[in-house]
């Protein structure tokens, strides 16, 4: 299957949108609210698209426009470029602490206007954070009041009993809006303190009590094998390669 990006053609596997073939290529699309872990969810738009297709243009969003044979795209027209530039306005507006949308706002030229601003404010809803608690498993966020007031947060904003604490809603987050704090051997997050473990190699702080015995009864594995930071693991995976030897 093949189709045109910015006049050249590309390939496309079956079940491709724009943007995964855009992605695979290196051609540039920007997302805020896109994550390979979970596909397209159309929620921001800013990676709309022209297509024409039948001989008709529209603006898509490319990360859930699934590809057809011969159709068309146009990364940058001045529609498109117009269309992404109100969504960068009116998001930095919503978020006006983040300063992702701080340096989007100057990079797309945004004419000033008078939607007020919440600088205390960092959250573009983007629902990225929701996706990987949910992946996880525990579900301890999620997206909250309607309208304008949406945000996300715990059950009544209280300390929520599901959350282990791993962080995966910080790490993923654009905008650096979920606020983690590791003192010492202590994390807070979503108002709730957790301790931290040390690696078994490094001595070094990297994981919750609460991350490790999760993950070890989801995935079976004894939790002497969990606890190493990410490096250590690297290193011991390293070390296992350097000592074996094929047949």
């Amino acid at each position: 299957m093949k189709l045109i990006i910015d006049g050249k053609a590309f390939n496309a596997y079956p079940g491709d949108s724009i943007l995964d073939v855009a992605r695979r290529e290196g051609i540039a699309i920007p997302t805020l609210c896109y994550h390979e872990a979970f596909g397209g969810q159309g929620s921001c738009r800013l990676c709309m698209v022209e297509v024409t297709a039948g001989g008709r243009s529209r603006l898509v969003a490319s990360c859930t426009y699934p590809v057809s044979e011969g159709i068309e795209v146009k990364t940058s027209t001045p529609a498109v470029e117009k269309i992404r530039r109100n969504i960068i306005m009116v998001l930095y507006k919503r978020a006006s602490g983040s300063v992702l949308m701080q340096k989007l706002y100057r990079e797309y030229g945004c004419s000033e206007n008078s939607l007020g601003e919440k600088q205390e404010e960092r959250c573009i809803v983007c629902r990225l954070c929701v996706l990987a608690c949910e992946k996880m498993g525990t579900s301890a966020i999620s997206t909250v009041m309607r309208g304008i007031d949406k945000r996300v947060g715990t059950p009544y904003d209280q300390a929520a009993t599901a959350c282990i604490g791993c962080a995966a809603c910080a790490h993923i987050c654009p905008t650096g809006a979920i606020e983690v704090l590791d003192s010492g051997n202590i994390r807070t997050i979503w108002n709730k303190n957790f301790n931290l473990i040390n690696c078994e190699r490094c001595g070094q702080p990297f994981a919750t009590r609460e991350e490790i015995d999760y993950v070890s009864r989801r995935s079976g594995i004894e939790d002497a094998e969990l606890c190493f930071c990410e490096e250590c693991r690297r290193k011991k995976l390293v070390g296992k390669m350097q000592g074996f030897s094929p047949c």
